[in-house]
């Protein structure tokens, strides 16, 4: 569906809501643990080709336990298979949801920034003839100050 003007409300109730159950998902993965960017440089990745090629490696494995040492743990492996195949589920889900989450908040958050430009506008133009404008327009007009400086000091170095 091609994008449109955004109107829609969340409500505190629905928001909330929201937040239990991402809490819900939370509790039911205790076992989620956050990496280093070292120890993330340092592991295997295991994309698609790679998750066929673990699934057969434990059906060889599970097919000729003998040919493994005794200390090799095979029920430790298809424990991290299987998890590792419902969390790739559980992955693709989140990152369409973040994806959907993240267009949204990017047109959303574009329309507020464009209704809050005009409003701008005419509070600089107001300003000029209302009394008490000029504070308001000067506040608003903080957003834009290090951009103006920025601009400034780009073009008297050039």
């Amino acid at each position: 569906m091609p994008y449109q003007n955004i109107s829609a409300k969340l409500s505190s109730t629905d928001l909330d809501e929201i937040k239990a159950a991402l809490s819900t998902i939370e509790a039911k993965l205790p076992f989620l643990i956050h990496l280093t960017a070292e120890e993330r440089r340092k592991l295997f990745k295991m994309g698609n080709k790679s998750l066929s090629f673990v699934s057969n490696s434990l059906t060889a494995a599970q097919s000729n336990p003998d040919i493994l040492p005794a200390s090799f743990a095979l029920d430790e492996f298809a424990l991290d298979y299987q998890l590792a195949a419902s969390l790739t589920e559980v992955h693709l889900r989140l990152q369409q949801l973040t994806e959907k989450v993240d267009d949204t908040l990017m047109a959303v958050s574009s329309e507020a920034m464009n209704s809050s430009l005009t409003v701008y506008d005419y509070v600089k133009t107001a300003a000029k003839k209302t009394p008490g404008l000029k504070a308001i327009s000067e506040q608003l007009g903080e957003r834009f100050k290090t951009l103006r400086q920025k601009v400034s000091k780009e073009s008297s170095a050039s």
